[in-house]
């Protein structure tokens, strides 16, 4: 009975398995293969149809049937329905023709059908729309007929695109409810009656592309309860009516497009932000008498503003700001009714007009960074109803008015990085509501004011770089409100007052490189919000306090460059969300504390320079190993410094001694028998010598000798003449030289704006590269030195070393780093592209894009901007792990003798990859570094070269553009479009698009930093390839690159 129950079974298994062949032969049958993708349909392998090219099998079924882009033709057979147990279905791309067989309705487990841009023709089967399990249906640019106005729809469904057929009959009702919907583009058709109200209830939906067909009626004001609705498109119907002033509710929607209707009634508003639109602003818009809202910030505009805009008498709010229009100011001054004039961003010249006060009920008023000069206009108090006054980084001079004191609805005012000097009016204390003040980067001076103490609405105080002196005011501690207090970079003295501990709202509070002495409060520690706590670069003295522990929120500790004794506490190691310790440069004796290896967040740590002793705790070396981390501790060892400690050093020489006491006996036994053995040949040798001469008495024998003689050659000592100073090894100028062939144009790796990289490919068969640097640099030897040392301390996984350095004669500075045998990611994505994209999946695409984010945040946590970041200068190793390259250099070549850091001029990048402000301000910013990382992240997923696109249109609008048309797959790089819709890859790969379109951001400040794109991109990766378990991503060398 059992043997006949097993033979039926695999009876039953053989049946099913022959039928999906025989589907499948039918289906090859009834195709056209030009490339014959399908040679290896061989019903006689052991494992048909399971090994067949584009087929996925799941416990020996057919699962997938993945063919697309092959130029397949001809047409689909029914017999696919008895792939009974089918879940995608992608045959895309491709140019087959006849019907779509009704029979696909009987594949009841289908998830996914991918059936675009082929010929299909007839009517489109509606039971497909009823599958129970179907999420994904595309079938767009066919030839489909048929009418779907009562068919019901699956509640599965996520994304349905009909779109480019000649599909009739009204919308379906039905698709209100499917709660599931994100994407419906039903688009150039010929659906027709109106748009269903019920649309309202579809809370995911977030694309809905209704262009181009016969609809009617008005635009249903209930889609203003689609919450998540991105982009709505209606092109091209014969829609009537009014604008419902609803959509404008819809926080997230980005695009709406309601061109070639007869749609009526007036446009109060014209908000058209964060868009792409080029040239200058129509002079139609000044036909909009009754416009009140005119919104382009953050396009291309260029030109001159439009004084046109001055007789729109209806206008109350006018943003221009980050576009590209230059000029001065128009005659805007007769707009009695405007309350928000913002032209930030620009490239606006002259001065700001006096006239400029007119606006008498503006509360709005930002004209940051643009290209003004001289003052701020001195009747600015006459605004009086201004709430926002932004003037920042307009390089303005002269005094700051006494009549800001009149504006006492003042709530933010940001006259940072600019040229103003004085002292601050105390007009400004009375300002009641004034919550904002932001004057650093400027060439103020006097008295840190005490006036500040009164306003007690204040949040945000900076007057950080300027040249205020005396001593911080005790009566701010009365600011219960204030969260940042910055005054860093002055000429402040005297103690640190204890009454700070008293502003309970502090988040940061930034006092470096000042003058100020005696110890840190123990008040500090009632900080219970506090975050960022910088005193580095004083001269304070005294023990760190036990209760620093207590601020559990801290995230960043740095009292480096003091004087500080004493004891590391214990009590640090409470801080759990502690990123960043710096306690360098101070005098801090004992021993290490162990429980500092329990700061699982931290991730830059730095103890150099200090009186430390004692062993190194092996857990915290192993997180931290690397010897600049602890450098400079004369009593200090263990790893990774190199140092043994006693205890090690007793244990090693027990062991030597007994080695040493073995082998010195075993070499004299060995000595013993080898002079026994010598003394017996001896007389053996002279027992038949005097046998032999006997007879000859009196004659001595004579022995001939053999004289060894020789002369000592002189050591020139020169070893190839002047020697590289070297981290790691030790070769000269003469080996370097002879290694690349006297700089040989055949061993030129790269060319940059620093100079050429050789292949240097030493005797020993060690191979560095070697950066020659360009002649004629500004900088000192003693200077490049310092420097080179300096930047020799910088090290991460993800950058590229300096391992040593050449400054002498004739006339040389070179460069040596660690040799890239794979070359850069520009040559390794176009080699990708011309192998189909098949070398680089989307794992390794992941994993380079993370170690170029975390390369770029550990430079960026020792304040180093790159300013040059593009494919070219991503390089990597034999492991094909990536390094940054080509930072730090301006410091090597640029620098005169008197000049300080902060005055360096880092690169501001090339062409494709710079950031709009660098580009605009000819500064590069830890912002634009972020910007330019945005543009290789979408490079690396989608294939396309920044320098590709066209002035009108670059990488971030081709993606934006792609996204809103739905067309995802148009965003994939030849080797990722085999990727899954329904796969964790595909979110993955979305995730990362994201995360590069936040990184291009046209407001710097809506740009993550580099901290955050990294933990999104580790986000983005939940498969096993990657490891988040060790964090690379921030510095583990505390090295600071100084520029003296």
């Amino acid at each position: 009975m059992a043997t006949t129950v097993i033979f039926f079974f695999f009876f039953f298994i053989s049946v099913i398995d022959s039928s999906e062949i025989q589907a499948l032969t039918s289906f090859k049958l009834s195709l056209n293969d030009p490339l014959n993708s399908l040679q290896n349909w061989n019903q006689s392998s052991p494992l048909a149809p399971c090994d067949w090219h584009g087929i996925l099998c799941f416990s020996g079924k057919v699962h997938e049937l993945r063919l697309p882009r092959l130029h397949l033709t001809g047409h689909l057979t029914p017999k696919l329905s008895e792939l009974t147990q089918l879940r995608k279905l992608s045959l895309h791309s491709n140019s087959l023709n006849g019907v779509v067989p009704s029979s696909l309705s009987h594949c009841v487990f289908l998830k996914a059908i991918y059936l675009h841009n082929n010929s299909f023709s007839g009517e489109f089967p509606p039971e497909i729309l009823n599958l129970k399990n179907l999420q994904v249906l595309n079938v767009a640019h066919n030839s489909l007929t048929g009418n779907i106005s009562n068919v019901t729809i699956s509640k599965t469904l996520r994304y349905i695109d009909l779109s480019s057929n000649s599909i009739s009959g009204n919308i379906p009702a039905n698709f209100t409810a499917v709660s599931s919907l994100q994407l419906i583009n039903l688009s150039y058709n010929l659906f027709s009656g109106e748009i269903p109200a019920s649309f309202g209830q579809l809370q995911n939906l977030e694309y809905l592309w209704l262009d181009a067909n016969l609809l009617q009626g008005t635009i249903p004001s209930a889609l203003a309860n689609c919450s998540s609705l991105v982009h709505f498109s209606v092109t091209g119907n014969s829609l009537t009516g009014l604008i419902p002033v609803t959509l404008g509710s819809i926080r997230n929607l980005q695009v709406v497009s309601l061109s070639e209707n007869s749609l009526t009634g007036l446009i109060p508003e014209l908000r058209a932000a964060n868009n792409s639109f080029i040239g200058e602003i129509p002079t139609s818009i000044g036909d909009c008498r009754s416009l009140r809202v005119l919104d382009f910030e953050g396009n291309k505009f260029t030109g001159r503003i439009p004084g046109f805009l001055g007789q729109m008498q209806s206008l109350e709010v006018i943003s221009l700001g980050r576009n590209g229009f230059s000029g001065r100011i128009p005659d805007l001054f007769g707009l009695f009714r405007l309350e928000t004039l913002s032209l930030n961003e620009n490239r606006l010249t002259g001065v700001i007009p006096l006239e400029i006060t007119k606006l008498v009920n503006l509360s709005v008023l930002n004209l940051g960074f643009n290209k003004f000069s001289g003052e701020i206009p001195t009747n600015v108090g006459d605004l009086k109803g201004l709430s926002v006054l932004n003037l920042s980084g307009c390089g303005l001079t002269g005094l700051i008015p006494v009549s800001v004191g009149g504006l006492m609805k003042l709530r933010v005012l940001d006259l940072s990085k600019q040229r103003l000097t004085g002292e601050l009016p105390v007009e400004l204390f009375g300002l009641p509501g004034l919550q904002v003040v932001n004057v650093g980067n400027n060439a103020l001076h006097g008295d840190v004011p005490e006036g500040f103490s009164s306003l007690v609405s204040l949040r945000y105080l900076n007057l950080s770089s300027n040249l205020f002196t005396g001593l911080i005011p005790s009566n701010y501690g009365f600011l219960k409100s204030l969260q940042v207090l910055s005054m860093s970079h002055n000429r402040i003295s005297g103690l640190l007052p204890p009454e700070i501990g008293n502003c309970s709202s502090l988040e940061a509070l930034e006092l470096g490189f000042n003058r100020l002495k005696g110890h840190i409060p123990v008040q500090f520690s009632k900080l219970s919000n506090l975050r960022k706590l910088d005193l580095s670069h004083n001269h304070l003295t005294g023990s760190i306090p036990d209760q620093i522990g207590k601020d559990s929120s801290l995230e960043s500790l740095m009292l480096n460059s003091n004087s500080l004794t004493g004891r590391i506490p214990e009590s640090v190691s409470r801080l759990a969300n502690l990123t960043v310790l710096d306690l360098s440069s101070n005098k801090l004796n004992s021993t290490i504390p162990s429980s500092l290896s329990r700061l699982h967040s931290l991730n830059y740590l730095n103890l150099s320079r200090n009186r430390l002793e004692g062993e190194i705790p092996e857990a915290l070396a192993a997180r931290f190993n690397n010897a600049s981390v602890f450098i400079d501790n004369p009593r200090l060892c263990g790893k990774p410094l190199g140092l043994e400690c006693r205890s090690v050093r007793r244990r090693r020489r027990r062991k030597l001694i007994l080695l040493v006491t073995l082998a010195a006996g075993g070499a004299l036994l060995l000595l013993l028998c080898c002079c026994g053995y010598v003394f017996s040949l001896w007389k053996w040798r002279n027992k038949i010598r005097s046998g032999l001469t006997r007879d000859k008495k009196g004659t001595p024998s004579r022995t001939s000798r053999a004289s060894s003689g020789g002369t000592k050659g002189e050591d020139n000592n020169n070893n190839g003449g002047p020697k590289l100073v070297m981290f790691n090894n030790k070769i000269t100028l003469a080996e370097t030289l002879e290694a690349t062939r006297q700089f040989d144009e055949e061993n030129v790796l790269s060319r940059g704006r620093y100079g050429l990289v050789f292949k240097a490919t030493f005797k020993d068969g060690m191979v560095l590269s070697v950066r020659r640097l360009m002649d004629g640099a500004s900088i000192t030897d003693a200077t490049f030195r310092n420097q080179a040392e300096a930047l020799g301390r910088v090290k991460h996984k993800n950058i590229t070393v300096l391992r040593g350095y050449y400054c002498g004669p004739p006339d040389l500075r070179l460069l040596v780093y660690d040799y890239m045998p794979n070359g850069n990611l520009s040559t390794l994505l176009q080699e990708a592209s011309h192998q189909d994209g098949h070398v680089l999946n989307w794992p390794m695409r992941h994993l380079i894009a993370l170690g170029i984010a975390r390369g770029l945040s550990f430079l960026h946590s020792l304040s180093i901007i790159h300013g040059d970041l593009k494919p070219q200068n991503v390089l990597f190793d034999a492991d094909f792990e990536a390094h940054l390259s080509e930072f730090g250099l301006d410091r090597l070549t640029a620098l005169t003798p008197a000049e300080e850091p902060s005055t360096s001029s880092t690169p501001v990048g090339s062409l494709g990859y710079i950031a709009p402000e660098a580009s605009l301000m000819g500064q590069a910013s830890k912002e634009s570094d972020v910007y330019s990382f945005g543009i290789v992240l979408l490079e690396i997923l989608t294939g396309k070269k920044a320098v590709m696109f066209t002035e009108d249109e670059d990488i971030v609008k081709w993606v934006k553009r792609q996204l809103q048309k739905g067309q995802i797959v148009e965003l994939l790089e030849p080797g990722l479009l085999e990727l899954d819709p329904e796969s964790s890859e595909w979110e993955e790969f979305l995730l990362g698009i994201k995360v590069g379109l936040l990184c291009t951001g046209g407001d710097v400040v809506d740009r993550p930093s580099m901290v955050d794109v990294v933990f999104m991109l580790e986000g983005c990766r939940v498969g096993p390839a990657i490891s988040l378990s060790a964090d690379t991503t921030l510095p583990t060398s505390p090295a600071t690159v100084a520029a003296s």
